[in-house]
């Protein structure tokens, strides 16, 4: 493991990836689907090594969508077996080098040995801080903010919560990874240019990056050039330039 070169450069505080592009590596090589999957498995354990040597403090990894559960079945029930046999293989040295891993989506809908080491993975990293490690898995952005939505509801009807006082920072605070500052920048692999129903809330201001290298060929360089074009971008959040500029200004 090389360590991380001296830089005074921005660096993200959150980085959410989708991490797309596994098939058609597999296609291009003749395989099935299923052997591009398992390449992409191996990316995961490359980026995690990424945030850590540089001090990224949080990374969500787009795993499955709530709409992938309408792929073929043969290819889900491949992509199950390697989710559980990661979640097997991957906690005892996320732990040891102090990665907390959680889970977000519709965790109902996957089998139960599989919640069963969702749990557990989550239960033993519980108290690791060196890099929040989120997947999302069976996750929709507009399922997030419906969920969002309910909540709020059902506060109000409790009487706990006024309509007048939903505000953006009252749905903010129900949404997944409330906790978590929203993400500085976005990568998505595979040359397509959509945020296809990724954490549609926490976006919002995100910085949006793309490539044509499919996530089985990720590696440092390419994390690299994302990293200093996010370096260079300045983040204005609805301001202009020169109020940034007075604002940095003693």
């Amino acid at each position: 493991m090389t360590a991380a070169p001296a830089t005074t450069a921005p660096v993200p505080r959150h980085l959410a990836i989708i991490m797309d592009g596994n098939g058609r590596w597999a296609q291009r090589r003749r395989r099935p689907r299923a052997i591009g999957h398992r390449a992409g498995a191996r990316a995961v354990n490359l980026v995690i090594d990424f945030c850590l040597e540089r001090g990224i403090g949080a990374l969500t990894l787009f795993a499955f969508s709530s709409e992938n559960w309408g792929r073929p079945e043969d290819e889900v029930g491949a992509l199950m077996k390697l989710f559980l046999a990661a979640l097997e293989r991957e906690v005892d040295e996320l732990d040891r080098r102090g990665v907390r891993v959680r889970f977000i989506g519709e965790r109902a809908l996957f089998a139960a040995a599989i919640r069963e080491r969702m749990a557990a993975a989550e239960a033993q990293t519980a108290g690791n801080g060196r890099l929040q490690l989120v997947i999302a898995a069976s996750y929709g952005g507009r399922q997030d903010i419906a969920t969002a939505a309910r909540a709020l509801a059902e506060d109000v009807a409790a009487g706990r919560l006024r309509s007048a006082d939903i505000d953006e920072a009252a749905v903010g605070a129900r949404m997944a990874l409330a906790d978590l500052p929203p993400p500085d920048l976005f990568i998505r692999t595979g040359g397509d240019q959509r945020i296809s129903n990724f954490l549609l809330w926490q976006l919002a201001y995100t910085e949006l990056w793309f490539t044509e290298t499919l996530w089985p060929d990720m590696d440092a360089g390419v994390l690299q050039q994302a990293l200093d074009d996010y370096a260079r971008r300045e983040r204005r959040f609805g301001l202009t330039s020169a109020q940034l500029g007075a604002e940095a200004t003693p």
